[in-house]
Protein backbone atom coordinates (compact mmCIF):
# COMPACT_ATOMS: atom_id res chain seq x y z
CA UNK A 1 0.00 0.00 0.00
CA UNK A 2 2.74 2.04 0.70
CA UNK A 3 5.22 1.22 -2.32
CA UNK A 4 7.50 0.15 -0.10
CA UNK A 5 9.28 -2.97 0.44
CA UNK A 6 8.73 -4.42 4.37
CA UNK A 7 11.15 -7.25 5.39
CA UNK A 8 10.25 -9.21 8.33
CA UNK A 9 13.74 -9.79 10.38
CA UNK A 10 13.03 -13.16 11.48
CA UNK A 11 11.49 -14.64 7.91
CA UNK A 12 14.29 -15.65 5.58
CA UNK A 13 12.32 -17.36 2.95
CA UNK A 14 10.90 -13.34 1.99
CA UNK A 15 14.37 -12.29 1.61
CA UNK A 16 13.85 -9.10 -0.66
CA UNK A 17 14.89 -9.40 -4.60
CA UNK A 18 15.84 -7.16 -7.44
CA UNK A 19 13.18 -6.13 -9.72
CA UNK A 20 14.09 -8.88 -11.67
CA UNK A 21 14.13 -12.65 -10.96
CA UNK A 22 17.14 -14.63 -12.43
CA UNK A 23 16.67 -16.96 -15.09
CA UNK A 24 16.99 -20.67 -13.61
CA UNK A 25 21.31 -21.20 -14.01
CA UNK A 26 20.74 -25.15 -15.36
CA UNK A 27 23.92 -26.69 -14.44
CA UNK A 28 25.71 -29.82 -16.42
CA UNK A 29 24.73 -33.35 -14.98
CA UNK A 30 26.45 -35.97 -13.48
CA UNK A 31 27.88 -37.47 -16.30
CA UNK A 32 28.97 -34.79 -17.88
CA UNK A 33 30.97 -33.40 -14.99
CA UNK A 34 32.57 -36.77 -14.51
CA UNK A 35 33.31 -36.86 -18.27
CA UNK A 36 35.21 -32.83 -17.56
CA UNK A 37 37.37 -34.23 -14.83
CA UNK A 38 38.05 -37.73 -16.67
CA UNK A 39 39.88 -36.21 -19.25
CA UNK A 40 41.07 -32.96 -17.34
CA UNK A 41 43.23 -36.13 -15.22
CA UNK A 42 44.11 -37.73 -18.23
CA UNK A 43 45.71 -34.26 -19.41
CA UNK A 44 48.08 -34.49 -16.21
CA UNK A 45 50.21 -37.54 -17.22
CA UNK A 46 51.41 -35.59 -20.78
CA UNK A 47 50.47 -31.58 -19.56
CA UNK A 48 54.07 -29.45 -19.71
CA UNK A 49 53.62 -27.81 -16.63
CA UNK A 50 52.05 -30.46 -14.22
CA UNK A 51 52.21 -28.40 -10.76
CA UNK A 52 49.64 -25.61 -11.91
CA UNK A 53 47.19 -27.85 -14.21
CA UNK A 54 46.40 -30.20 -11.26
CA UNK A 55 46.16 -27.50 -8.81
CA UNK A 56 43.92 -25.98 -11.29
CA UNK A 57 42.18 -29.34 -11.70
CA UNK A 58 41.94 -30.16 -7.86
CA UNK A 59 40.22 -26.45 -7.14
CA UNK A 60 37.80 -26.71 -9.66
CA UNK A 61 36.74 -30.32 -8.51
CA UNK A 62 36.92 -29.20 -4.99
CA UNK A 63 34.32 -26.81 -6.02
CA UNK A 64 32.50 -28.86 -7.98
CA UNK A 65 32.03 -31.52 -4.80
CA UNK A 66 32.17 -28.94 -1.57
CA UNK A 67 30.58 -26.15 -3.77
CA UNK A 68 33.62 -23.60 -2.76
CA UNK A 69 33.68 -19.84 -4.57
CA UNK A 70 36.16 -19.34 -6.77
CA UNK A 71 37.15 -16.55 -4.24
CA UNK A 72 37.48 -18.77 -1.33
CA UNK A 73 39.34 -21.17 -2.63
CA UNK A 74 42.02 -18.86 -3.69
CA UNK A 75 42.50 -17.51 -0.07
CA UNK A 76 42.20 -20.68 1.81
CA UNK A 77 45.38 -21.59 3.77
CA UNK A 78 46.95 -25.83 4.10
CA UNK A 79 46.48 -24.92 7.42
CA UNK A 80 42.37 -24.24 6.70
CA UNK A 81 42.18 -28.15 6.44
CA UNK A 82 41.38 -29.74 9.52
CA UNK A 83 41.67 -33.86 9.22
CA UNK A 84 40.49 -34.56 12.95
CA UNK A 85 36.59 -32.60 12.00
CA UNK A 86 33.93 -34.64 11.33
CA UNK A 87 33.82 -38.10 9.23
CA UNK A 88 36.04 -36.92 6.33
CA UNK A 89 37.71 -33.70 7.71
CA UNK A 90 36.60 -29.98 7.16
CA UNK A 91 37.53 -27.05 5.40
CA UNK A 92 37.45 -23.90 7.68
CA UNK A 93 36.49 -21.14 4.95
CA UNK A 94 37.26 -17.71 6.47
CA UNK A 95 36.51 -15.58 3.93
CA UNK A 96 33.04 -16.83 2.58
CA UNK A 97 30.81 -13.75 1.00
CA UNK A 98 28.84 -11.93 3.55
CA UNK A 99 25.67 -10.60 3.34
CA UNK A 100 25.09 -6.59 2.12
CA UNK A 101 29.03 -5.59 2.90
CA UNK A 102 28.89 -7.08 6.49
CA UNK A 103 32.11 -8.54 6.04
CA UNK A 104 33.79 -11.97 5.46
CA UNK A 105 31.67 -15.26 6.80
CA UNK A 106 33.04 -18.03 8.10
CA UNK A 107 32.07 -21.37 8.02
CA UNK A 108 33.09 -25.19 8.31
CA UNK A 109 32.50 -27.01 5.48
CA UNK A 110 32.64 -31.13 5.67
CA UNK A 111 34.86 -32.70 2.50
CA UNK A 112 31.97 -34.99 1.51
CA UNK A 113 31.86 -36.07 -2.20
CA UNK A 114 35.25 -37.51 -2.20
CA UNK A 115 36.62 -34.06 -1.41
CA UNK A 116 39.15 -35.57 0.95
CA UNK A 117 40.53 -38.02 -1.09
CA UNK A 118 40.82 -34.98 -3.58
CA UNK A 119 42.74 -32.94 -1.37
CA UNK A 120 44.90 -35.74 0.05
CA UNK A 121 45.94 -36.44 -3.45
CA UNK A 122 47.12 -32.47 -4.04
CA UNK A 123 48.86 -32.25 -0.84
CA UNK A 124 50.84 -35.52 -0.97
CA UNK A 125 51.44 -35.49 -4.76
CA UNK A 126 51.33 -31.82 -5.91
CA UNK A 127 51.87 -28.97 -3.21
CA UNK A 128 55.82 -30.07 -2.87
CA UNK A 129 56.54 -29.08 -6.29
CA UNK A 130 55.29 -25.77 -5.92
CA UNK A 131 58.69 -25.03 -3.44
CA UNK A 132 57.01 -23.62 -0.63
CA UNK A 133 57.51 -24.37 3.28
CA UNK A 134 54.25 -25.79 4.42
CA UNK A 135 55.31 -25.24 8.09
CA UNK A 136 55.00 -21.26 7.49
CA UNK A 137 52.33 -20.02 8.74
CA UNK A 138 49.96 -18.71 5.93
CA UNK A 139 51.23 -21.61 3.42
CA UNK A 140 48.31 -21.33 0.72
CA UNK A 141 46.16 -24.48 -0.37
CA UNK A 142 46.55 -23.26 -3.87
CA UNK A 143 50.10 -21.92 -4.76
CA UNK A 144 50.61 -19.42 -7.52
CA UNK A 145 53.83 -19.66 -9.82
CA UNK A 146 54.92 -16.18 -8.85
CA UNK A 147 56.64 -15.80 -5.17
CA UNK A 148 56.64 -12.96 -2.66
CA UNK A 149 59.95 -10.94 -2.24
CA UNK A 150 61.26 -13.43 0.46
CA UNK A 151 60.56 -16.53 -2.26
CA UNK A 152 58.01 -18.00 -0.26
CA UNK A 153 54.15 -18.53 -2.47
CA UNK A 154 51.36 -16.13 -3.28
CA UNK A 155 47.92 -17.48 -3.11
CA UNK A 156 46.70 -18.15 -6.81
CA UNK A 157 44.28 -15.46 -8.40
CA UNK A 158 41.10 -16.50 -9.69
CA UNK A 159 41.95 -15.64 -13.22
CA UNK A 160 44.22 -18.93 -13.31
CA UNK A 161 41.48 -20.98 -11.99
CA UNK A 162 38.78 -19.25 -14.24
CA UNK A 163 41.27 -20.08 -17.17
CA UNK A 164 42.04 -23.17 -16.05
CA UNK A 165 38.66 -24.54 -15.99
CA UNK A 166 37.75 -22.60 -19.17
CA UNK A 167 40.55 -24.51 -21.41
CA UNK A 168 39.64 -27.73 -19.98
CA UNK A 169 35.55 -27.11 -20.61
CA UNK A 170 36.48 -26.60 -24.42
CA UNK A 171 38.59 -29.85 -24.30
CA UNK A 172 36.58 -32.15 -22.52
CA UNK A 173 32.97 -30.40 -22.58
CA UNK A 174 32.83 -28.66 -25.61
CA UNK A 175 28.74 -28.45 -25.04
CA UNK A 176 30.12 -25.81 -22.51
CA UNK A 177 32.68 -23.79 -24.28
CA UNK A 178 32.41 -20.07 -22.85
CA UNK A 179 29.82 -20.75 -19.91
CA UNK A 180 31.09 -23.42 -17.90
CA UNK A 181 32.82 -21.17 -15.39
CA UNK A 182 33.49 -21.99 -11.05
CA UNK A 183 29.72 -20.81 -10.09
CA UNK A 184 28.26 -22.70 -12.50
CA UNK A 185 30.37 -25.45 -10.94
CA UNK A 186 28.36 -24.36 -7.46
CA UNK A 187 25.22 -25.06 -8.79
CA UNK A 188 25.98 -28.43 -9.98
CA UNK A 189 27.21 -28.66 -6.62
CA UNK A 190 23.99 -27.77 -4.91
CA UNK A 191 21.82 -29.75 -7.14
CA UNK A 192 23.75 -32.96 -6.44
CA UNK A 193 23.49 -32.29 -2.70
CA UNK A 194 19.58 -31.93 -3.29
CA UNK A 195 19.28 -35.10 -5.69
CA UNK A 196 21.33 -36.89 -2.85
CA UNK A 197 18.74 -36.45 -0.23
CA UNK A 198 20.31 -33.45 1.16
CA UNK A 199 17.17 -30.82 2.56
CA UNK A 200 17.54 -27.05 1.55
CA UNK A 201 18.65 -26.01 5.35
CA UNK A 202 21.92 -28.63 5.08
CA UNK A 203 22.66 -27.21 1.54
CA UNK A 204 22.39 -23.45 2.53
CA UNK A 205 25.09 -24.46 5.19
CA UNK A 206 27.25 -25.75 3.07
CA UNK A 207 27.02 -23.34 0.32
CA UNK A 208 27.33 -20.45 2.91
CA UNK A 209 24.37 -18.76 2.34
CA UNK A 210 22.94 -16.03 4.32
CA UNK A 211 19.10 -16.46 2.92
CA UNK A 212 17.34 -19.31 2.15
CA UNK A 213 15.92 -18.19 -0.60
CA UNK A 214 19.07 -18.05 -2.69
CA UNK A 215 19.89 -21.57 -1.80
CA UNK A 216 16.31 -22.78 -3.61
CA UNK A 217 17.48 -20.78 -6.88
CA UNK A 218 21.00 -22.88 -6.97
CA UNK A 219 18.84 -26.00 -7.17
CA UNK A 220 17.93 -26.71 -10.98
CA UNK A 221 19.55 -30.38 -12.02
CA UNK A 222 18.54 -31.05 -15.36
CA UNK A 223 17.61 -34.14 -14.59
CA UNK A 224 14.01 -32.86 -13.61
CA UNK A 225 13.95 -30.21 -16.08
CA UNK A 226 14.85 -32.87 -18.80
CA UNK A 227 11.22 -34.72 -17.19
CA UNK A 228 9.34 -31.27 -17.04
CA UNK A 229 9.56 -31.16 -13.19
CA UNK A 230 9.75 -28.08 -11.77
CA UNK A 231 13.01 -27.89 -8.81
CA UNK A 232 10.31 -25.98 -6.09
CA UNK A 233 7.46 -28.43 -6.68
CA UNK A 234 9.48 -31.47 -6.44
CA UNK A 235 11.51 -30.47 -3.12
CA UNK A 236 8.33 -29.20 -1.90
CA UNK A 237 6.72 -32.76 -2.39
CA UNK A 238 9.37 -33.90 -0.45
CA UNK A 239 9.39 -32.11 2.57
CA UNK A 240 5.40 -32.97 2.82
CA UNK A 241 6.23 -36.37 2.22
CA UNK A 242 8.71 -36.13 5.08
CA UNK A 243 6.09 -34.59 7.53
CA UNK A 244 3.82 -37.33 6.63
CA UNK A 245 5.84 -39.57 7.47
CA UNK A 246 6.94 -38.01 11.28
CA UNK A 247 3.28 -36.84 11.99
CA UNK A 248 1.36 -39.32 9.77
CA UNK A 249 -1.93 -38.69 7.27
CA UNK A 250 -4.22 -35.85 8.19
CA UNK A 251 -7.16 -36.73 9.14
Amino acid sequence: MTGRVVECPIDEMNRPRGSKDAAPRIPPTGPEIKTLFTGWGGELVTCRKFAPTARNYTASKLMSQVGLRVSEACKLDLADINWDLGRFGKLHVRHGKGARGTGPRERMVPLINGADRTLRWFIEDVWGQFNDDHTRPGAPLFPSERKNTDSSSRHVGDDALRNGLATAGKAHLPGWTDTLTPHVLRHFCASELYLGGLDLLGIQEVLGHSWIATTMRYINPRELHQTGEKPQVAWSQRHTEGLCSLYGPAV
